[in-house]
């Protein structure tokens, strides 16, 4: 199979196209909020509907990868979620907003692990670290989705037709980008059909996943909750808010960038303590602070804290013996989003017994889980 530089840059916009998807939703949660006039034990509800959706996305996605292969699950996946996005404000109420994110869920999920199986495979071909990279460019997407919506919202553009246009571009982005991935490769006559069907993990993959579920979560926090945040615990105009994500995703994307050299040199045990406690202690920074160019700062500092923790767990697990690149990733997505899932629910639940100030510390605690548990990822020493 080869590798060409044309293969590698269309899974570099697949990844790109997903972050500023993702980004879009991240700037409009508190646009969601104020629709529907929702607080934020609902507005966690809603985002528990997404990650069910996303959950039954993974039980499947395998089989469905393993049968169609990622370029068409990719092209397919990847244009819905584009075109969800234009219905986030124009459901009619409550209960048809949660049918809608649990099928944004469901194809987030699905066009995930397509794209993840591959870079995965770009990178066994390709001879050479690329996973990180690749996130990197999750994040240069959110970054520019975030900046982006930022900047619609200070111009006066409508929020329907923000979310109208960014579908549009990321449909035509996905489509051309996925007529370029690698194609199918053809099955021998001979050979037995492969095993895709889910099963949760054991062993190594059953590790890999709670350290996953504890990055996703804490990540996703981030995403779902930091604009809220500055603008309802530091009182940022939404315009500014939208900058807690852009700051986040900036630095995610610049560390990821740099990441592939970086796993090359150190351990994974060695990576993962130093995110997570660098993680733990901007974190704290952001919770602590009551200047938003300060919280800011912090943002960044979260992003690159947990900027390679994913590409790490995802790229062992698309190399685990005896396993399917896309099974392996599905089944630790799978373990990850049963955190994911709770997350943004238990979050919001805390928010109204307490503070959104309070509950963030969630993310605290999962960074230090992680630099603590670090050992378990493989041999800590330095590979340079």
């Amino acid at each position: 199979m080869v590798v060409t530089a044309g293969t590698r840059w269309a899974s570099r916009a697949q990844f790109f196209s997903s972050g500023f998807i993702f980004a879009t939703w991240g700037v409009h949660v508190p646009t969601v909020k104020a629709h529907y006039g929702i607080d934020e034990a609902q507005l966690g509800l809603a985002l528990l509907a997404a990650g069910a959706g996303a959950m039954f996305g993974l039980t499947s996605a395998g089989r469905w990868i393993g049968r169609h292969g990622p370029r068409r699950m990719a092209a397919l996946c990847g244009c819905v979620y584009a075109l969800l996005l234009a219905g986030l404000i124009a459901m009619p109420g409550y209960l048809f907003l949660l049918a809608l994110l649990a099928a944004f869920g469901l194809v987030t999920s699905v066009f995930d692990v397509a794209i993840n199986t591959e870079a995965a495979q770009l990178e066994l071909h390709g001879g050479k670290p690329l996973m990180s990279g690749m996130h990197g460019m999750f994040s240069l997407g959110g970054m520019a989705g975030a900046a982006s919506g930022s900047a619609a919202l200070a111009a006066g553009l409508g929020a329907q037709a923000h979310l109208l246009w960014v579908a549009a571009a990321m449909v035509l982005v996905v489509a051309f980008s996925s007529m370029h991935m690698l194609p199918r490769p053809p099955i021998a006559s001979d050979a037995a059909p492969a095993d895709h069907r889910f099963r949760l993990p054991r062993g190594m993959l059953a590790v890999l996943g709670v350290l996953a579920a504890l990055g996703l979560i804490a990540e996703g926090a981030i995403y779902d909750w930091s604009v809220l945040y500055m603008q309802q615990e530091l009182g940022s105009p939404q315009e500014q808010a939208a900058l807690a994500y852009a700051s986040f995703s900036a630095a995610m994307a610049a560390a990821r960038f740099g990441g592939d050299t970086l796993r090359a040199r150190f351990s994974p045990a060695a990576l993962l303590r130093g995110s997570g406690i660098l993680a733990a202690a901007a974190m704290t920074l952001v919770l602590l602070t009551e200047l938003p160019w300060l919280a800011l700062i912090g943002f960044a500092g979260v992003g690159i804290g947990f900027a390679n923790v994913v590409p790490i767990l995802f790229g062992a697990a698309a190399r685990v013996p005896g396993v399917e690149p896309a099974t392996g990733i599905a089944a630790v997505s799978a373990v990850a989003y049963l955190g994911f899932m709770a997350g943004p629910a238990v979050i919001g639940l805390l928010a109204r017994a307490s503070s959104l100030t309070a509950a963030l510390y969630v993310v605290v605690a999962f960074a230090a889980a992680l630099a603590a548990s670090a050992r378990f990822t493989g041999d800590d020493g330095n590979r340079a």
